[in-house]
C-alpha cells in the first residue's frame, strides 16, 4: 500500500459521522455498515460487484450471478489488508480436496481502521487484521523493526488497553492484534519482543528497550485474563 493511504485512514477519521455515511459506512450500536465496489477472484475468472459488510455478516452482489452472503458466526477467519480481503469460511472445497474454501476480494476502496476494528470484534476467531488504526489511544509505544525474508519493515508498536498495533509509514506489513488474537508474547531480552498470534508470529526488533514494567503490564493483559476465565471455570464445575 502507499503512503496517501495512511493519509485516507487520517482524513477518514476527521469526516464528520454524515460523511462517513455518505460513503457507505455508518457507526450506530457498534454496528458495521461499510461497502466498496470488489471484484471477487475465483481460480481463473473474475467477477466486478459489490462488497459490503452490515449488521449480521459479509456479502457481495456480483453484477450478474446470485450473490454471496456470511454470517458472521458462518466466518472462519480472514485475511485483511486496506483493499484486499481473504474471508475463509466453514464450507468444503470442490473436488474433495483438504480445507475449506477462501475467498478473495480487491476493494476499490480501501477499508477504515474502524471498520476492519469492527469487523475483527464481530467474527470473534483470530484473524490477519492488516489494517491498524494509528489514532487509537496507547498506553504506550515502541520504535521497531520486523524483519522478513524478503527484508522487513520498521514502524511503531503501540500498546493499547484492547492489544498490540504495529504501524508502518507505508502500511506494508501492519498489523492490529485483539489480546484475544494472541497465544504467546516473549521478551528475551530488553530489545527483543515476540508476538505469537494463533494465525501468525512476528518477531520484532526493538530500537528502543522495553522496561520490566511495560512487559509485565502485557504479560497481565495476555495472560492474567486467562487464568481468572479458567479459574472461574473451574469453579462452577461439579
Amino acid at each position: 500500500m502507499k503512503a496517501s493511504g495512511t493519509v485516507l485512514y487520517a482524513a477518514l477519521s476527521l469526516l464528520p459521522l454524515s460523511c462517513l455515511r455518505a460513503a457507505g459506512f455508518s457507526r450506530r450500536r457498534s454496528v458495521v455498515r461499510w461497502q466498496s465496489v470488489a471484484v471477487w477472484h475465483h481460480g481463473l475468472r473474475k467477477a466486478r460487484g459489490t462488497l459490503r459488510i452490515g449488521a449480521k455478516g459479509v456479502g457481495f452482489q456480483p453484477a450478474e450471478g446470485p450473490a454471496l452472503s456470511w454470517s458472521f458466526q458462518d466466518i472462519r477467519t480472514f485475511d485483511l489488508c486496506p483493499r484486499h480481503l481473504v474471508l475463509v469460511g466453514y464450507e468444503n472445497r470442490k473436488w474433495h480436496l483438504p480445507g475449506t474454501r477462501s475467498f478473495h476480494f480487491d476493494m476499490r476502496t480501501a477499508i477504515p481502521p474502524q471498520v476492519a476494528a469492527q469487523l475483527a470484534r464481530q467474527v470473534g476467531k483470530p484473524s490477519e487484521n492488516g489494517v491498524p488504526n494509528p489514532h487509537a489511544p496507547a498506553f504506550a509505544s515502541l520504535a521497531a523493526r520486523h524483519p522478513t525474508r524478503g527484508g522487513g519493515t520498521n514502524g511503531v508498536l503501540r500498546f493499547r488497553s484492547t492489544g498490540i498495533d504495529y504501524l508502518t509509514a507505508s502500511g506494508r506489513g501492519a498489523r492490529s492484534w485483539r489480546w484475544a488474537d494472541i497465544e504467546t508474547i516473549a521478551r528475551p531480552d530488553p530489545y527483543h519482543f515476540r508476538v505469537g498470534g494463533y494465525r501468525e508470529i512476528f518477531n520484532f526488533e526493538l530500537k528502543q528497550p522495553m522496561s520490566e514494567q511495560l512487559f509485565d503490564r502485557l504479560w497481565s493483559l495476555v495472560y492474567a485474563r486467562r487464568l481468572r476465565g479458567l479459574s472461574l471455570q473451574g469453579g462452577t464445575q461439579r
